[in-house]
C-alpha cells in the first residue's frame, strides 16, 4: 500500500475522497465536481475538485467504469491515462460520449476508477539487430490464427 496526499479544491468540497466500493475492488472510485451534459460524440475533461502527490516510483492510472461504458457508451479517453508523481494540478477525467443519446453528469456522480501502479523506469541501447522469435515482425492480429 501507498500513501497518496490529497488536497481537496473549493470546488470539491463536501464530495466524498476516493474510495474503493468493495473490499476485492483494484480502483478507487471517483467522482465529478461538476455538473454538464455530454452530447453523443463530445468529450469534456471533467472535473474532480482535488489534486494529488503521487510518491516517486508510482504512477495513478485513471480507467473508465465499466457500468458507465455498458449502459450509457460513456468511457475515458487516453485509457488508461497517467497522472505522474510530479503532477500538482487538479485531477480531471477526459470522459467521452460514444452512446446515442446525451449524458447528464452529475456532481458527485462517480464518473472514473484511480489505480495506483508501481512504474519502472528504462534506457533504451540502440543495437544493429535485434533477437529473433517465432512472431518477428508480425503486427495486428498476427497471433491470432
Amino acid at each position: 500500500m501507498i500513501d497518496i496526499k490529497l488536497k481537496r479544491l473549493p470546488h470539491g468540497e463536501g464530495l466524498p475522497l476516493p474510495s474503493y466500493a468493495s473490499h476485492g475492488a483494484a480502483g478507487l472510485d471517483i467522482v465529478a465536481a461538476e455538473s454538464l451534459s455530454l452530447a453523443p460524440g463530445a468529450r469534456h475533461a471533467v472535473a474532480t475538485g482535488f489534486a494529488i502527490a503521487i510518491p516517486e516510483g508510482y504512477e495513478v492510472q485513471v480507467r473508465p467504469r465499466s457500468g458507465l461504458a455498458l449502459k450509457h457508451g460513456i468511457t475515458c479517453l487516453n485509457t488508461p491515462g497517467t497522472i505522474d508523481s510530479d503532477y500538482r494540478g487538479e485531477v480531471k477525467v477526459i470522459l467521452a460520449n460514444l452512446g446515442a443519446e446525451a449524458f447528464e453528469i452529475v456532481r458527485g456522480e462517480r464518473i472514473a476508477q484511480l489505480v495506483p501502479a508501481p512504474v519502472l523506469r528504462a534506457s533504451f541501447d540502440e543495437v544493429e539487430s535485434l533477437d529473433d522469435t517465432a512472431r518477428g515482425g508480425g503486427g495486428f492480429g498476427s497471433t491470432g490464427r
